[in-house]
C-alpha cells in the first residue's frame, strides 16, 4: 500500500513539474522569496485581519523558548507549557481556538500532524532562528493548505537567500539550568547564483515543574539556486526531542503548597508506599523535513510556485504502569491482564491478574505532499489559483519492555497495532480587483476534498476501523476602502469546514464543523499612530470544542457543542511617543458562547442554555513599551493580561482558570566595534518580572457517582492545573562574522 502511494505521490510530482517553462525578464520585480507564500499570505490592505512578525523582531526574544511563546504578545493569543518556562511542548490558543484547530504551514506546506490536527513546535526546537518572517491570520482567513482555519492560521516562511556570506554563534544560559547553543552559516551568493546555508541547534532544560526536563536537537541546511527569475530551494530541516513529561497536572490543594510537582512516574510497592518516580518516562521523537521549492517569474505578470514536501516522523511515549498507582488514583484499568490479552497466572497459590509493567506507544508515520500555485498581477488584478495533494500514512502500535509478572510477551513484542491513512486534494482559485484607487474586492473559492482511513487496534485494546470521506466547499470574500490616505475600512466573510481528528473517532464523532466567519475593520496610519481595529463573528456549527477533560496521555478531549459563536473587537496599535520611544498595545473583548448546551448532571439531561466556551477568557490584552536610548540599545517592557476562563463548558466554577497579568523585561545591545567579527548582539529576558504565581492551562473532568448513596446519582467535578513559572531569566550573546 505505500509503495503504490508512493508512486502516485511522485507521478503527480513529475507531471506538475514538467508543465512549467523556464522563460527571463530582467525586468520582472515581484520578489521570488515571497512567492512561495504568496498563496497563502495577504498584502497589509487585504480585509482579511492579520498580524506580521519579521526576522528582526523574533529575534529580539529568541533566546531558547518555543515559537508559540515567541508569539505571546500578539492580539488575542494565549500560550502555556507544560514544563512552565516556555521549552518543550508548548501550545498557543487564538480567540479561544487551540492549536488543533490553527493551520499553520511551513513554506506553505501544512505542519499539522494530518491525524491529531495538533501542532508540535517541540519537534523542531529553534527552528525560530531559521524564521524568515511570520503571518498570523485570525478567523477563518485566507484559503490555505491542510485542514481549515477555525482560529487562525500561521504561516513561516524560512530563511531567505543570502548575498552576503555569513557566520554565527549564539549561545544563552538561564533559569531552570536552560541552555541553548546553536551555530548558523551561509556562503553567501557564490558565482552569483548559488547559495548554502544552515544551523545546528540544541536546547536544553530542567523545567520549571518537576522533571520536566528537555533535551533537543535541531538541523536546518538549504541549498539554493537564484537569478533574476527563477529561484530553487532544497531544504532539509528536523529534530530530535526527548522531553520527561508533566501532562497530568496537580489538584487544587497541591497548587497551593507544593505548585512545581509532576505527578508523572510514580512508583508504589504493593500496599501503596511510596518508592520513587520511573526515570524514563519520557516523550522521544524525531522529525525530518525534506522540501523542494521551485518558484519561477516569466514576466512582470506572471509567477508559479511548485513545491514539494516529504516528512517523516517516528518515536513514542515510554510508560511506567504502576499497578496500584493506575488501579487507586487513575482509576484506570491499564495493569489488568486482560486489557493486555494475557489471561490470569497462578504463582505460589495466588491468581496474579494485574502487574506493573513498562510499554512504549509508538507513531511511525510519512507525509508527501505536493503544492503547485500560480499568480498573474497587474495594475488592476492579482490572481491566483492552484492544487495541493497529500498522503499521510501512519503506524500507532504499543510494545512491551519489561513486566513483574510474565504476561506471555516478548521484549519489544507489539501488544496493539493500528494504522491510519489520510489523503487530501484542495483546489483553489482567490482574486483582488482594484475598482479604483479607493475600492478593491476579493474573491477566493476552496474545495477540499479528504478522505480518512483506520484500522487495528488502538491504545486502549478497542477496534477503531474508519473509512470516511469529507468534501467541503468554502467560499470567502471582501471588500476595501480607502477612504483616505490615513484610513481604511474593510469586511470580509469566510466559511470554513473541518473534519474531525483520529481522537474524534475514538468518541463516535464524525460529524464535520462548519465555520461562518464575518470580519468589519478599520485601519488608521500616520507618521506616528497606525491603529488596527475589527470586530468579529465567528458562527458555528457542530462545533467541536474541548470538554476540559484530558485522555491517559494527556491530550484533550473534544464534544460536539451543537451551535456557538465567537463575538468580538481586536484593537491593535503602534504608537510613537518619541523618535526613541513606542507604545504598541493591543485588547481583545469578545464573548463566546454554546448556544442551549445540554449537560447530564446527577442522572439528569438538562439544557444549561447559554454556557461559556471552554478555553475562551473574555478579554486578552498585551502592551509593549520600546525605548531605544541610542541606536545600539532597546529595552522592552511587555506586559500581558488574560481574564479569567472556564476550562469546561457548563460555567462550574470548579473549572474556572483565574485571570492573571505578568511582565517581561527585554534588553537588546548591539556592540559593532569589535576586533575580527561584524557584531555582537548581548540579550537579557526577565519572564514574568513581579514573580507572579499564575496558572495559563488546565482541564476539568466530571463522573457520576452511583455507589456512594444507590439508587442516587451524583455528577462530581474535579479540575486539574498547570502552573507557570515564577520570575525567570534568560541571557545570551550571539557573536555574528
Amino acid at each position: 500500500m505505500k509503495t503504490l502511494r508512493f508512486t502516485t505521490f511522485f507521478a503527480l510530482v513529475a507531471t506538475t513539474m514538467l508543465a512549467q517553462t523556464q522563460q527571463q525578464d530582467s525586468t520582472a520585480v515581484e520578489n521570488l522569496e515571497e512567492v512561495l507564500v504568496k498563496s497563502i499570505r495577504v498584502e497589509a490592505d487585504s480585509p482579511i485581519t492579520h498580524s506580521n512578525l519579521s526576522k528582526e523582531e523574533i529575534e529580539k526574544r529568541n533566546l531558547g523558548q518555543d515559537i508559540p511563546v515567541l508569539l505571546n504578545y500578539l492580539p488575542s493569543v494565549v500560550t502555556t507549557s507544560d514544563a512552565g518556562a516556555g521549552v518543550g511542548y508548548t501550545y498557543i490558543r487564538v480567540r479561544g481556538s487551540d492549536a488543533s484547530r490553527i493551520n499553520v504551514t511551513l513554506n506553505g506546506i501544512p505542519f499539522n500532524d494530518a491525524e491529531s490536527q495538533g501542532t508540535f513546535f517541540v519537534n523542531l526546537p529553534d527552528f525560530a532562528s531559521s524564521v524568515q518572517s511570520l503571518q498570523l491570520q485570525r478567523g477563518v482567513g485566507t484559503s490555505t493548505n491542510g485542514s481549515g482555519a477555525f482560529g487562525a492560521s500561521l504561516n513561516l516562511l524560512t530563511d531567505a537567500v543570502s548575498k552576503e556570506a555569513y557566520g554565527e554563534i549564539a549561545n544563552s544560559f538561564g533559569s531552570f539550568n536552560t541552555r541553548k547553543h546553536n551555530v548558523k552559516f551561509s556562503t553567501g551568493l557564490l558565482m552569483d547564483h548559488l547559495e548554502l546555508s544552515g544551523r545546528l541547534s540544541t536546547i536544553q532544560s530542567d523545567g520549571y515543574i518537576d522533571r520536566a526536563s528537555s533535551d533537543l536537537k535541531s538541523y536546518f541546511l538549504q541549498a539554493a539556486y537564484k537569478d533574476a527569475n527563477t529561484l530553487v530551494k532544497a531544504i532539509t530541516f528536523g529534530g530530535r526531542e526527548e522531553t520527561y513529561q508533566a501532562y497530568y497536572g496537580i489538584d487544587a490543594a497541591t497548587l497551593a503548597t507544593d505548585r512545581t510537582f509532576n505527578t508523572v512516574g510514580q512508583q508504589f510497592d504493593a500496599n501503596g508506599n511510596f518508592q520513587g518516580y520511573y526515570d524514563n518516562e519520557v516523550d522521544n521523537y524525531a522529525q525530518d523535513h525534506y522540501q523542494l521549492l521551485w518558484n519561477q517569474r516569466f514576466n512582470n505578470n506572471w509567477s508559479t510556485n511548485v513545491s514539494l514536501n516529504y516528512t517523516y516522523g517516528r518515536g513514542y511515549f515510554e510508560q511506567y504502569v504502576d499497578d496500584f498507582y493506575y488501579t487507586n488514583v487513575l482509576f484506570s484499568g491499564d495493569s489488568q491482564f486482560d486489557f493486555l490479552g494475557a489471561e490470569p497466572i497462578e504463582l505460589n497459590g495466588e491468581t496474579i491478574s494485574s502487574t506493573d509493567y513498562i510499554r512504549r506507544r509508538w507513531l511511525d508515520n510519512d507525509f508527501y505532499a505536493v503544492n503547485a500555485n500560480a499568480n498573474y498581477k497587474d495594475a488592476s488584478w492579482d490572481i491566483s489559483g492552484g492544487v495541493f495533494f497529500s498522503m499521510y500514512d501512519g503506524d500507532h502500535f504499543g510494545e512491551i519492555l519489561w513486566s513483574e509478572f510474565p504476561i506471555g510477551y516478548d521484549y519489544k513484542e507489539r501488544y496493539y497495532a493500528g494504522t491510519g491513512d489520510k489523503d487530501e486534494f484542495t483546489v483553489f482559485g482567490k482574486a483582488t480587483y482594484r475598482i479604483n484607487t479607493q475600492w478593491s474586492v476579493f474573491g477566493d473559492l476552496q474545495g477540499r476534498f479528504v478522505t480518512h482511513k483506520t484500522s487495528g487496534i488502538e491504545s486502549d485494546g478497542q477496534p477503531l476501523n474508519v473509512d470516511v470521506t469529507y468534501d467541503f466547499f468554502n467560499p470567502k470574500a471582501g471588500a476595501s476602502f480607502q477612504l483616505n490616505e490615513k484610513n481604511q475600512f474593510y469586511a470580509s466573510y469566510g466559511r470554513a469546514n473541518r473534519e474531525p481528528r483520529r481522537s474524534d473517532f475514538e468518541e463516535d464523532l464524525f460529524t464535520a464543523e462548519t465555520l461562518d466567519d464575518f470580519e468589519l475593520g478599520w485601519r488608521f496610519g500616520s507618521d506616528k499612530v497606525q491603529v488596527n481595529s475589527n470586530l468579529f463573528y465567528m458562527d458555528y456549527k457542530n462545533q467541536l470544542v474541548l470538554s476540559g477533560a484530558l485522555n491517559d496521555v494527556g491530550a484533550p478531549i473534544r464534544t460536539t457543542s451543537g451551535n456557538s459563536y465567537r463575538l468580538g473587537i481586536e484593537i491593535d496599535a503602534q504608537i510613537s511617543v518619541l523618535d526613541n520611544l513606542s507604545v504598541l498595545p493591543n485588547i481583545a473583548l469578545s464573548t463566546n458562547k454554546n448556544k442551549d448546551f445540554f449537560f447530564s448532571r446527577d442522572g439528569q439531561l438538562v439544557n444549561l442554555g447559554n454556557t461559556n466556551i471552554s478555553y475562551s477568557p473574555e478579554i486578552v490584552a498585551g502592551n509593549a513599551i520600546l525605548y531605544r536610548p541610542a541606536t545600539n540599545l532597546e529595552i522592552g517592557f511587555l506586559s500581558k493580561f488574560v481574564g479569567e476562563q472556564f476550562m469546561g463548558n457548563i460555567d462550574s466554577e470548579v473549572s474556572k482558570l483565574e485571570s492573571y497579568f505578568i511582565n517581561d523585561l527585554n534588553i537588546n545591545y548591539t556592540l559593532k566595534k569589535v576586533p575580527f567579527v561584524r557584531e555582537v548582539v548581548l540579550q537579557g529576558l526577565v519572564n514574568n518580572l513581579f514573580n507572579v504565581e499564575y496558572v495559563s492551562n488546565g482541564y476539568f473532568f466530571t463522573f457520576d457517582d452511583d455507589f456512594s448513596n444507590p439508587p442516587a446519582v451524583t455528577t462530581v467535578e474535579g479540575a486539574g492545573f498547570f502552573p507557570q513559572a515564577t520570575i525567570n531569566f534568560l541571557v545570551g550573546a550571539t557573536v555574528k562574522f
